[in-house]
């Protein structure tokens, strides 16, 4: 029924920011070119990475707009569509232009923590307003849920149009529970670069990526091997290039670390919306000085 093909490498994509904070478009375009040419399997717009909290609702039509068209059909385009409010987000999802969008990602409901039944309502809701097939994002370190295995499962097995979750929980043995228990049709993506080759090893089909916005060949060599089989000599190859600059980059947390990577790259300015900010001077030095061993 949902011709959508999440195997491979997802980009968590970026907004990037002019100096007044206003979108910039042309880095935008960039950076679209950039993961076309590079490998990247597709793209997920207005994600935790996209800082979407901070974009107003025009800017973010505008965003998905510009990518879709951009991307113009050569690969899938994710949207983010999540909240706390389920009635706000069904009817976003009833009256949104979702031209050139493949499916939507949904991050668990945050700040009013729901339990387990109201995770399972909430997204059954969703379920029946959206168009397109649905991707759970499982992320409790940011929302404070966590949705168990259980309950990921229960709405696998009675939303048809609910065809995978991006599991950022960090936990292996949650993660494998639904893997094992999901029906025909349901998948398993990586939230979290660390454990790309753990949760693909266990029969996962991918990772949406924050580390790929700066290094999506890389990225995408990595899950291509661990997708064949080669999880092991993979993870030991990445961890000895990039162990540090992994750490680096997550060390002020995400966009701003990868923000860094990508201005000393010269693809964006290095420019964050409040209440976000760029790292420090000593992060900025000490990732300069780590690029700079790859020449």
């Amino acid at each position: 029924m949902f011709k959508v093909d999440l195997r491979g490498l997802g980009v968590a994509l970026i907004t990037p920011f002019k100096e007044d904070t206003s979108v910039d478009y042309e880095a935008l375009s960039r950076l679209v070119k950039f993961h076309l040419e590079s490998g990247t399997d597709y793209i997920v717009a207005l994600g935790t990475t996209a800082e979407t909290p901070t974009l107003s609702k025009k800017e973010k039509n505008e965003v998905v707009r510009f990518i879709a068209e951009q991307v113009n059909g050569k690969i899938p385009v994710v949207m983010g569509v999540g909240g706390n409010n389920t009635s706000a987000v069904a009817e976003e999802l009833q009256t949104n232009d979702f031209t050139g969008v493949s499916a939507i990602l949904s991050v668990t409901p945050y700040y009013n923590k729901p339990t387990q039944e109201g995770l399972y309502r909430h997204y059954c809701a969703l379920s029946q307003a959206s168009p397109l097939p649905i991707i759970l994002y499982n992320v409790p370190g940011r929302t404070g849920v966590n949705m168990t295995a259980g309950t990921t499962l229960r709405l696998a097995r009675d939303c048809s149009n609910i065809i995978a979750v991006k599991e950022a929980s960090g936990d292996l043995g949650q993660i494998k529970a639904v893997i094992d228990g999901a029906p025909e049709g349901f998948y398993v993506i990586s939230g979290d670069d660390g454990i790309t080759t753990d949760v693909i090893a266990l029969g996962g089909i991918g990772v949406i990526s924050v580390f790929a916005n700066a290094f999506p060949v890389e990225m995408a060599w990595l899950v291509k091997n661990a997708l064949e089989g080669n999880a092991a000599d993979a993870r030991r190859k990445m961890n000895a290039d990039f162990d540090r600059l992994f750490h680096l980059m997550s060390v002020e947390g995400n966009p701003a670390g990868v923000k860094c990577l990508l201005h000393i790259k010269g693809m964006i300015r290095n420019t964050l919306r409040l209440p976000l900010v760029p790292v420090s001077d000593k992060t900025l030095r000490e990732i300069k000085e780590e690029l700079a061993l790859f020449g």
